[in-house]
């Protein structure tokens, strides 16, 4: 059997969708983001399911973009379309009607954070790390992260996090409301389904009119949010300061900028 890099599977009324790439931290790839799309979709038309929980395998919820896959390198400089498509299938989670949970069963960082981020709960390994750590590559944030993290901690908090590519652990990002719950490994899936239970056990027909109010009283487009985004992060990655960046991760140093 080939190995399948999104694992989809359905109990009673509740759907999980699984990273399947632990080898690579569940990063962002060519393989990874249609078939995660392919997930999501199976959601959309799944008029019984009440609730969606979405994880990984192993160490990582998901690592971001996969910069040794040729994901963002063998297209050269990116347009925002193509930065629109990678992030696409991410997105697409906030036009799903039922209610989402990310068991963040371990890191993430960057777009995989990002991807906790458009979850409607979060659940965070307490030693695992998370952010958005673009500044340090030398890029724009992306996927709407510029967006969504200030309103879920606050202007103050979401600017000192951004403007320093800092990473947290679960601990702290419990206790500055960016989680509900920080939890050892071994309790994230039980939690993760005990409430996925929960809500399923409520009216689905009220649960799904109720988040669709609170997403209209927020205002909340994070799509919208990350098209202007991409125009930012399309022109970062053109720059001397993007290849640095990223080379200083993949050789694993600190990075020399020199703001060109």
């Amino acid at each position: 059997m080939l190995h399948s890099p999104v694992l989809f599977e359905t109990q009673d009324f509740i759907a999980q969708i699984t990273l399947n790439r632990p080898e690579n931290r569940n990063s962002m790839d060519k393989e990874t983001m249609p078939a995660f799309l392919e997930a999501i979709n199976r959601v959309q038309d799944d008029k019984n399911l009440r609730c969606l929980i979405i994880t990984g395998t192993g160490k990582s919820f998901c690592a971001g973009a996969d910069f040794k896959s040729g994901l963002v390198d063998d297209r050269g400089p990116l347009p925002h379309e193509t930065l629109l498509e990678i992030y696409g299938p991410f997105l697409k989670i906030q036009e799903i009607k039922i209610p989402t949970i990310a068991a963040m069963n371990g890191h993430a960082v960057g777009g995989g954070f990002g991807l906790g981020l458009i979850c409607d709960i979060r659940i965070a390994n307490i030693d695992s790390k998370y952010g958005a750590n673009f500044a340090r590559l030398g890029l724009h944030t992306g996927m709407s992260i510029s967006y969504m993290l200030p309103r879920l901690v606050g202007l103050a908090i979401a600017n000192e996090l951004l403007f320093t590519g800092r990473l947290i652990d679960g601990k702290t990002a419990a206790d500055i409301g960016l989680v509900n719950y920080a939890l050892s490994e071994q309790e994230i899936s039980e939690k993760a389904w005990e409430l996925a239970r929960e809500i399923a056990a409520c009216a689905p027909v009220a649960v799904r009119m109720i988040k669709r109010s609170v997403h209209r009283n927020l205002g909340w487009d994070p799509t919208g949010a990350a098209e202007m985004e991409t125009h930012c992060q399309s022109r970062t990655f053109e720059m001397d300061d993007a290849s640095e960046g990223i080379s200083a991760l993949l050789e694993k140093r600190e990075p020399v900028f020199k703001g060109k």
